[in-house]
């Protein structure tokens, strides 16, 4: 895998007047972000970490000293390195490894590049994008990231079967 960033959260605000910020978390909750103290390559440092209780995270940064501060930060994603993330089991993955991968189908016909992972309740669900055709509007169809529909990936692409990626 590349060493790219990953984005782990995102900051929506600033929380009171002392320089806090409120996260929306992308991950598994507050435990999971507080096993790192530096992002964005070391720009921001976290001082503190708590749970809000309502599924997201405040934060204080040594570099953000006030609310105005914390306000200029609105939109920013927290990332770190690919690397820095815990090491996967078998059948693991992170969503970030999926984006952009080409996705093939069991009959080797190039169906498309993964776009985004979606996750409505049931089970993470890839989003593919058709390949471009002059004078065609770009088309997506979505594959439920489980064995029978998704036999095979790794670094290099998806594997769908074939049925699912059929038009």
């Amino acid at each position: 895998m590349s060493d790219r960033p990953v984005t782990l959260a995102v900051i929506t605000g600033a929380h009171g007047v002392t320089g806090e910020v409120r996260l929306k978390l992308f991950g598994e909750g507050v435990a999971a972000l507080k096993r790192y103290r530096a992002f964005n390559d070391s720009k921001l440092s976290v001082e503190k970490l708590k749970d809000d209780g309502k599924g997201g995270a405040i934060a204080r940064f040594a570099e953000v000293p006030d609310r105005s501060a914390a306000e200029k930060l609105r939109g920013t994603a927290l990332t770190v390195p690919r690397s820095a993330l815990p090491p996967l089991g078998e059948g693991e993955y992170y969503h970030a490894d999926l984006l952009g991968l080409p996705a093939v189908s069991t009959r080797g016909e190039a169906l498309g590049t993964c776009v985004a992972v979606e996750n409505f309740g049931a089970g993470d669900v890839l989003e593919i994008e058709r390949p471009y055709e002059e004078g065609k509007k770009a088309t997506r169809f979505m594959v439920p990231m489980r064995l029978e529909a998704v036999p095979e990936w790794n670094e290099e692409r998806l594997l769908i079967e074939a049925a699912y990626a059929a038009e």
